[in-house]
């Protein structure tokens, strides 16, 4: 028998102190609104990338929004190294930039089209203050750098985002979040709006990056296989709240809780040939 997962562990002040990014029972709502999420209690630990999992309206964006310190909750705590997230702390927010950094679903809408390549991948780089001066018409060579991690050619920098495909565009999109070596890249869906080939590459680039570059990963996905490929750890949101967390073989293996087997019960399995 499967030992049952707890929905919300309570970790203390190790596990606290251990994880780079973490909630503690937070939850959310809207101005005169019921809460879209209830309690969600997580961790981000180094080396070990987590799986935000659910159907549509479950409230796995809103948790990444938080994560991000793009929405405060509206009850519980966003930890970052152990100290809670204070958007006002200009200090703590430079590193949490520098250390925590995003990709989105769409490479189309993510770019600005009126910049170059080379611009676009050095904005962190800009925003955080670390830009070095460079000679006339030279790049930085963090920039080179980045877009030769994610495969792009060497020109790629003197182009416009409309050159490239979908993608070439989410490659450029995770040079610009990975330049300035952050810890955790924190991705909604990255891999979406790809056709079934793409995503493939681009799920062996951030398994490469994971390797070579220690980067973890929090990631949203409606893609089960993206997560098992990319996630030592999954999460199960159903209605604003984490039914289910742990290793992402148990979870997706073996799920304890009912709502989690449903969910994986309804993933689509090609047809079994029929004997002749």
């Amino acid at each position: 028998m499967t030992t049952p997962i707890p929905a919300t562990p309570a970790p203390g002040p190790r596990a606290a102190d251990s994880a780079i990014l973490a909630a503690r029972d937070a939850g959310f709502a809207y101005r005169g609104a019921p809460p879209v999420l209830h309690g969600v209690s997580l961790d981000i630990t180094a080396g070990r990338s987590l799986g935000l999992v659910g159907e549509s309206g479950a409230g796995k964006t809103t948790v990444l929004r938080l994560l991000l310190g793009l929405t405060r909750p509206t009850s519980g705590r966003i930890l970052f190294d152990g100290d809670e997230l204070r958007l006002r702390d200009r200090e703590q927010m430079r590193r949490f930039r520098r250390g925590v950094q995003s990709v989105f679903q769409d490479p189309y809408s993510s770019l600005d089209p009126r910049q170059r390549v080379s611009g676009i991948v050095a904005e962190p780089l800009r925003s955080l203050g670390l830009s070095r001066p460079v000679a006339r018409g030279e790049e930085d060579p963090r920039v080179a750098a980045a877009l030769e991690a994610v495969g792009l050619p060497a020109d790629a920098a003197r182009r416009y985002p409309h050159e490239f495909s979908g993608g070439q565009r989410q490659r450029i999109a995770i040079a610009r979040a990975t330049v300035c070596e952050p810890r955790v890249l924190l991705a909604d869906e990255p891999v979406s709006a790809l056709d079934v080939t793409t995503r493939v590459r681009i799920v062996d680039l951030l398994i490469e990056l994971k390797e070579t570059r220690g980067l973890t990963i929090a990631m949203v996905s409606h893609d089960l296989s993206v997560v098992a490929a990319l996630c030592e750890r999954t999460a199960v949101l159903e209605h604003g709240r984490v039914v289910e967390q742990g290793d992402t073989a148990s979870v997706l293996g073996s799920p304890s809780h009912p709502y989690s087997r449903r969910l994986i019960a309804s993933v689509p399995r090609l047809p079994s040939p029929k004997s002749p």
